[in-house]
């Protein structure tokens, strides 16, 4: 590879990352925002019980986030299957998921903190842990990067994929 090269693919690679990381954070904001409003209708106004608030808020944001993370924040990487994608993000989000309900209801219960605004920081404590984890699974499992295109040929995906 010529040296000359290297920094226009240094630069190549960082506005591809800087492009994923902002759409990333677009649909996770919007998520933010149903998970929270939902989260605070459900238990605040609406009486449901703190995990069971968070469950369907969290299952309702899931859905939108697909969506928005498939058809934009990762729409440049290779495509497995939408069963596939959806079985392994349905996968990362369960986990996360029993992060936060998890969050929550220590906070509830052992804590004995039944106020709307200490359960809500420790619904935000766990979107924040959530969406790290989330990410770096997301990238690495779910939307998997294609392999270098070889000279004349197509992309394909990493053999781990093909093998899923």
């Amino acid at each position: 590879m010529p040296l000359q090269t290297v920094p226009r693919r240094w630069l190549g690679t960082w506005r591809l990352l800087l492009k994923e990381l902002g759409a990333f954070g677009v649909v996770g904001g919007t998520c933010f925002v149903i998970d929270i409003a939902l989260f605070q209708l459900l238990y605040a106004h609406l009486g449901v019980g703190a995990v069971t608030a968070k469950l369907l808020s969290t299952l309702v944001s899931m859905s939108v986030a697909y969506v928005g993370h498939r058809y934009w924040s990762f729409s440049h990487r290779a495509r497995t299957g939408v069963r596939r994608e959806y079985l392994l993000f349905t996968a990362i989000n369960g986990v996360t998921l029993l992060l936060a309900v998890g969050i929550v209801a220590v906070v509830r219960y052992p804590l004995a903190q039944d106020g709307a605004l200490m359960l809500q920081a420790a619904n935000i404590a766990s979107i924040v842990m959530g969406t790290v984890i989330r990410y770096l699974c997301y990238r690495r499992w779910v939307f998997p990067a294609p392999d270098p295109t070889p000279k004349g040929g197509v992309a394909r995906s990493r053999p781990l994929d093909r093998a899923s």
